[in-house]
């Protein structure tokens, strides 16, 4: 039975006497005195207050009886079986939320049933580990509980004399919509599940597999499940230092993570990544994920979300509008056809995962549209989770920071994710490729410029599959290497394997890249990622007779071999053709127009972020006068750049294509390092990223560190630590001893992008220490900090770090302050316990519902401490760390009033942080006039409740807020607190501050 249908089982008067049992009668003219004052839910409630007469275990009882006279036929339940108690229990805890919602009688009936079925919903645990169906089913069933009990609250008479407004809504209104709601929607959502249920098993069919590029088609698959194939890569944002504010440092220490638990912590995020880095491999997962019931371990976030896959090159194929949520499916190329609304009620419900793929494949013209038609989604849609994703020069950094987005890159594949990627590659290829696997794994580790080659998911497929067909031999550089990817993919597997043709095409490589590099050249000359199929038969039909190999065969018999034989197109529709991956796309076409020597098509496009690889590879394809040529336009070109921004694109785009050069002259390679060194060092941190993309060659331009001042020893050391290559650490030991702390910071944060033991030895073990803030992200790290003897004061340990080396670490160090990232369910805290120095603790445990109070150490002076999950026996129990005096809770989850009374036991505290949505439920009972300092994270909320702040905090001298930049406050109603002398205001706009006291210092 569908849920939606248990509303034709509970009509009114069979759900109404069971729900009634929930609220305290209501005597005869019982509130007629005191009709001024509020009735509170509590007081209403019969398992609260003096009128009890249910205890929580009676409650539980009616959820069973509700559960149970809602199912139909016997054997027939709106939910599966198995779940039947789960459910109870967790309807049960949702009706017992009553008593906690800190609103009236009047408040709750003006929210409507809709809004307090979410504020219940929110009050009680979220359900774990139900079914689609059985969460369903408890929205439906507590929205219909909401109504009769906003009716019993209209027949009260308190509620009558207090409110004439409401008496004209009368029980027959509500009766009447509970009817209405029960008998006049269930089609409509039984609709909504039965499609979700076709939909999530759609997308995990086709989202579920991966290609595996250039495994033998023959032996192999050519594609392996995702979840065997998937590897889990880092992505990181800005790094703080050790001088940074504590609210911003917690903040900035949560984006560094694995970038597909990005979206639990942060709801809206822009991830960058290089071309291969595994963007649209992590869009693939993140969907199949929400999709499929069995989730790896950390994707429990994604229960119960929509996936709506957005590939932006696919929606703009013609240039069309974008479309609106009534298009998303139709747009991306889904077969199914959704209820009429859905997409709208999916996203207004807030339960929508939005994943935008692609910014950067869409021409630069056209991304200023595709922010305002993003922007007015946003604004339309609440509660859902963005992502979207670009390659990092698409857009600037400041392209999505005002809509609340967090900007995160993915970061190059470290050594640890190399092996594990070539492990699970040879594992896939079959017992053939076997004895290869630890042959390249020893190259990949002695061979640098094998190394260098295998830094993202695509080449490292790519490494895989020569090295395999090479049996042991790699091509140098990276032209040579796609060159030997398309002789394998275009001739040489299907010709070597002795297999059959069904085409009946025999052509070589050469004619076959002649004409697949046309469909290339057509894609980016017009700034595509796709083209019609009729378009692509057309433009193999007019090329075909011209080449003499191929003349001989149909020319949609050739087409049809190159779509279905080559390995680099593929049919993402029935009607519309594309490369199996961007880079090939970049290559051929770079190819194409050196061919035609279209040389001022390329430096005409030289400052769009998608032509940077067609342009550096048209360097690699070209003669020695042809490549000297580009080179040389390249430079005139930044010469006549007017955009500091543009200028610096060139210069680095000139001195990167030297990488890709096969022959250039000394004279004019001299002058294309000239002119980058006038980048040397740079002046800015997106600079420094942007010049270390030039490669280990900038080394030699690199000054230092004698001669520097400060800020150019960090933008060197910067620059050099964005270097994926282990040939930077000499230079940076040289700034390893002597640096300010800034530049000390900057090497400290550089570790892990270089080999742990490497790095350790030249730089980690000769630095000073002092105030330091050590970044530890895997073991490795952590075992050479023991081994070195290094005890750092300040410390921050990733969830990389097993188990086993936090005890280790922390037996060791015994730091002053810790920010630990723990990334099981139940995380074993047991290695704090023996810490004794402990003054600032912070507790990320995104995936663990509670933590226990008693593992916190009890030698320990822990003054500072801030944790998202919530202490096992109550923040109450804090009140034992007699020395804690600063505490955020903005990263728990939402405060209930019990939350809030049981903070009045904590009399030791000084400074408290709380989330602005905390202030709703702050009871006005509850007043903590020993905490002199407040903090609050007004992120997304519409307004901060400043008359309960006054209240609840009389002693109040510091108040900051934080998060909500271009965000209007009105600070009027502080003039209140007498005893206010700092306002600190970080990314707001303030109005109302002429009230406050000349004496309050405010500081933005």
């Amino acid at each position: 039975m569908e849920p939606a249908l248990i509303g034709t089982r509970l009509a009114s008067a069979a759900i109404g006497p069971l729900l009634k049992k929930l609220l305290v009668s209501d005597g005869p003219g019982a509130g007629l005195t005191g009709g001024a004052r509020a009735v509170r839910l509590s007081s209403l409630v019969s398992f609260r207050g003096e009128k009890r007469t249910l205890t929580e275990k009676d409650v539980r009882k009616l959820a069973a009886a509700l559960v149970e006279r809602s199912g139909g036929a016997p054997g027939e339940t709106p939910f599966p079986a198995d779940e039947t108690e789960a459910v109870v229990h967790t309807l049960g805890t949702t009706l017992l939320a009553l008593g906690d919602l800190d609103m009236d009688d009047v408040q709750a009936v003006r929210l409507g049933h809709h809004a307090l079925a979410r504020r219940l919903r929110a009050a009680a645990p979220a359900p774990d580990g139900l079914s689609t169906d059985s969460v369903l089913y408890l929205e439906s069933m507590t929205e219909w509980a909401c109504l009769h009990v906003l009716e019993f609250f209209t027949q009260r008479s308190t509620f009558v004399a207090r409110s004439l407004v409401e008496q004209t809504r009368g029980q027959a209104e509500l009766i009447a919509k509970v009817d209405a709601l029960l008998t006049g929607t269930a089609t409509t959502t039984a609709q909504d599940a039965a499609f979700e249920r076709r939909y999530l098993a759609h997308l995990a069919k086709k989202h579920g597999s991966l290609t595996i590029y250039g495994i033998d088609l023959h032996h192999s698959a050519k594609e392996w499940p995702l979840d065997v194939a998937y590897l889990s890569l880092e992505a990181a944002g800005p790094a703080a230092e050790p001088t940074t504010p504590a609210p911003v440092r917690q903040e900035l220490a949560k984006t560094h993570l694995r970038a597909d638990h990005a979206l639990a912590r942060h709801d809206k995020v822009l991830l960058r990544g290089l071309a291969g880095s595994g963007k649209t491999t992590l869009v693939q997962w993140l969907t199949v994920s929400a999709a499929s019931d069995d989730r790896a371990d950390g994707m429990a976030y994604l229960y119960g979300r929509i996936p709506f896959v957005l590939p932006l090159r696919t929606l703009t194929r013609h240039g069309e509008r974008l479309p609106g949520p009534d298009r998303f499916l139709s747009a991306a190329g889904c077969p199914l056809t959704a209820p009429e609304g859905w997409a709208d009620r999916v996203l207004a419900a807030g339960r929508g995962l939005v994943l935008v793929d692609g910014i950067d494949e869409i021409p630069e013209s056209e991304r200023g549209r595709a922010r305002e038609w993003l922007r007015d989604l946003l604004s339309a849609y609440e509660g859902n989770r963005w992502l979207v994703t670009a390659r990092p020069t698409a857009v600037g950094n400041d392209w999505l920071a005002r809509d609340g987005f967090t900007d995160l890159a993915l970061s190059p594949m470290s050594r640890a994710e190399v092996a594990t990627f070539v492990h699970r590659w040879h594992r896939a290829a079959g017992p053939e490729a076997e004895p290869y696997e630890q042959q390249l794994l020893d190259a990949l580790r002695t061979t640098e410029h094998v190394a260098q080659l295998a830094t993202n998911p695509l080449m490292c497929g790519l490494v895989c599959a020569l090295h395999l067909d090479r049996r042991g031999y790699l091509p140098r550089g990276r032209k040579a290497l796609y060159e030997s990817a398309l002789s394998m993919l275009l001739s040489r597997r299907d010709r070597e394997r002795g297999m059959a043709n069904p085409y009946g095409i025999d052509l070589d490589a050469a004619p076959q890249i002649q004409l697949v590099q046309r469909l290339a050249y057509w894609l980016t000359r017009n700034g595509r990622l796709q083209m019609d199929r009729a378009h692509a038969e057309s433009v193999i039909a007019e090329a075909v007779p011209a080449m003499v190999e191929a003349s001989a065969y149909a020319p949609d018999r050739v087409f049809a071999h190159l779509l279905h034989r080559s390995g680099l197109l593929r049919e993402p529709t029935a009607d519309t053709i594309d490369f199996v991956h961007r880079t090939f796309q970049d290559y051929l076409a770079a190819k194409a127009l050196v061919d035609h020597w279209d040389i001022g098509v390329l430096i005409q496009h030289a400052t769009d972020d998608t032509w940077e690889d067609v342009i550096r590879m048209a360097v690699g394809h070209a003669r020695p006068h042809e490549c000297a040529e580009i080179l040389r336009e390249l430079l005139k070109a930044a010469d006549a750049a007017e955009d500091r921004r543009d200028q610096l694109r060139l210069l680095i785009l000139a001195a990167t294509a030297l990488n890709h050069a096969t022959e250039v002259t000394p004279e004019v390679r001299e002058q294309v390092l000239a002119r980058a060194a006038e980048l040397v060092p740079p002046r800015t941190a997106d600079e420094a990223r942007e010049l270390a993309t030039v490669g280990r060659m900038v080394l030699d331009l690199l000054p230092g560190p004698e001669g520097l001042g400060e800020e150019e020893a960090l933008m060197a050391v910067t620059t050099a630590t964005h270097i994926p290559s282990d040939a930077a650490i000499p230079y940076l030991a040289r700034f390893a001893r002597g640096s300010t702390l800034r530049v000390r910071s900057q090497l400290v944060w550089g570790w892990q992008r270089f080999d742990a033991l490497a790095y350790a030895e030249a730089v980690i073990a000769v630095i000073d220490p002092a105030d330091l803030h050590f970044t530890v992200l895997h073991d490795d790290q952590a075992a050479e900090l023991v081994r070195l003897g290094i005890a750092p004061d300040r410390l921050e340990i990733g969830p990389g770090v097993s188990a086993e080396a936090l005890r280790d670490l922390l037996a060791a160090c015994d730091p002053h302050m810790l920010f630990l990232t723990r990334g099981d369910d139940d995380p074993d805290l047991t290695a704090l316990a023996g810490l004794t120095r402990l003054d600032t603790l912070s507790l990320d445990l995104p995936y663990a519902h509670y933590w226990r109070v008693s593992d916190l150490p009890s030698e320990a002076p822990l003054r500072t401490l801030t944790f998202g999950s919530w202490p096992q026996e109550g923040i109450g129990a804090l009140r034992s760390a007699t020395a804690l005096r600063h505490l955020t809770l903005w990263d728990a989850a939402p405060l209930t009033a019990q939350d809030w009374r049981e903070a009045t036991l904590l009399t030791q505290l000084r400074q408290l942080a709380v989330a602005s949505v905390d202030l709703d439920t702050l009871p006005e009972e509850v007043v903590l006039p020993w905490v002199s300092e407040l903090v609050i994270s007004t992120h997304d909320a519409e307004t901060t409740r400043f008359e309960k702040v006054v209240r609840a905090f009389p002693g109040l001298r510091e108040l900051a807020l934080f998060d909500a930049p271009g965000h209007h406050v009105d600070v009027a109603s502080l003039a209140r607190l007498e005893g206010l002398a700092e306002l600190h205001a970080d990314g707001l706009e303030l109005t109302g501050t002429e009230h406050l006291a000349p004496t309050v210092r405010i500081l933005t």
